[in-house]
């Protein structure tokens, strides 16, 4: 293991470190799309059936990736409390899936018998989001007033190194379980999510035609770690920071409505939520606390603020130097033009180092009002930064 992160390490010392001063929007990729990259497939999820066999027919597909992903968790983990982690989970915490609201509870359970994957490693696989990942998310408006919303979707790092592939190890596995589903109710969709097959919380969703959302996580002492905790203790007022995305993919009516829900619950996790609507003018970045909502960075196309851009550090304060994607992507943005905002000039913005890096999973794109959905699983060839 030791030897993998110096490899990370001399890897990345290779390059110049990106900050406001070094990177010159001459570096922005132009000719990314349309993509070479995979497309992730489609699945539908009926919300019809019972919660606990929702999911078995896309976990029948995607058993062998699920046992896999189990696997390396299980083997990653094994030097923390002398290799009993899982069996931490298994004997001591899986009765927190009973804890669980409705129904994700059932979900998990139903996930947990098909995919023959014991309980608590299942709730394992649901709740370590809530801990850490790395994404960039855009909202942007073109000169029409039509919104746009697409993000990076970062994970995986110090999950270990794949010296053969110069990549992290993790986000090479999460490529294989990454699926588009199509939640449906009597045969019509409902809300439609970018997700990994195992995952029953939402951090990549659309509603057509009201809203469009994502999930970034926002670092600090105080992190998803201490609410999980909580919980564990008893603590049961907060909502999950990737199921509150579903509950209002769900119910939400209206941009203000998805709005007050995720700026005022209370929630197991830090994090930014990136949502978008349906109107013009409809797009805020929403900078959460465990327990209030801190800021809200929302579109102003009347004073020329076209697009917001959220990673994962607080907007008023600088990002970490050697973590700086924030720079390149709002430089490429600005060079791209609200003119030219659209499918094709935000993909080339995600396509841009360090904004795409080893961890980028996959890069979705999102338009509310025709309810389209683009989503490439995304390989960053070297040389190409860690993070």
């Amino acid at each position: 293991m030791e030897a993998n992160y110096l490899v990370v390490l001399t890897f990345f010392l290779s390059f110049q470190l990106i900050s406001p001063s070094k990177f010159s929007d001459q570096e922005c990729v132009t000719g990314a799309y349309p993509p070479t990259e995979s497309e992730i497939p489609w699945e539908v999820v009926n919300l019809d059936l019972p919660p606990e066999i929702r999911y078995n027919d896309l976990v029948g597909k995607k058993i062998k990736e699920l046992q896999n992903v189990n696997n390396y968790l299980k083997n990653f983990t094994s030097f923390i409390l002398n290799g009993k982690l899982y069996d931490f989970f298994d004997k001591d915490l899986a009765y927190l899936v009973f804890t669980l609201p409705s129904p994700y509870k059932e979900e998990i359970i139903g996930l947990s018998m098909a995919a023959g994957i014991p309980l608590g490693q299942m709730l394992f696989f649901n709740i370590f989001y809530e801990i850490m990942a790395f994404c960039t998310s855009i909202v942007a408006e073109d000169k029409s007033g039509t919104l746009f919303h697409a993000r990076n979707m970062d994970f995986g790092i110090f999950m270990g190194w794949d010296e053969k592939n110069n990549t992290w190890t993790m986000t090479e596995i999460l490529r294989t379980l990454a699926v588009n589903i199509d939640f449906q109710r009597n045969g019509q969709t409902v809300y439609k999510s970018v997700t990994y097959a195992g995952f029953v919380g939402v951090f990549t969703g659309i509603k057509p035609g009201v809203l469009t959302l994502t999930v970034n996580q926002r670092f600090s002492m105080d992190g998803g770690y201490v609410g999980i905790v909580e919980w564990i203790l008893g603590n049961r007022k907060a909502k999950w920071s990737t199921f509150l995305p579903r509950d209002v993919l769900e119910t939400a009516t209206s941009f203000e409505q998805a709005k007050d829900m995720l700026a005022n619950n209370e929630l197991i996790a830090q994090v930014y939520y990136i949502l978008g609507g349906a109107k013009s003018g409809e797009g805020v970045v929403i900078t959460r606390s465990r327990t209030e909502c801190l800021d809200q960075m929302s579109l102003d196309p009347e004073n020329n603020k076209w697009f917001v851009l959220e990673t994962n550090y607080d907007n008023w304060e600088p990002p970490l130097v050697i973590d700086d994607r924030r720079t390149p992507g709002k430089a490429c943005m600005n060079k791209t033009g609200r003119e030219a905002v659209s499918f094709k000039g935000i993909y080339n913005v995600l396509s841009t180092q360090p904004v795409l890096n080893k961890l980028t999973v996959y890069t979705t794109l999102m338009q509310v009002n025709s309810g389209k959905v683009e989503s490439y699983i995304r390989n960053c060839p070297d040389p190409c930064f860690p993070w």
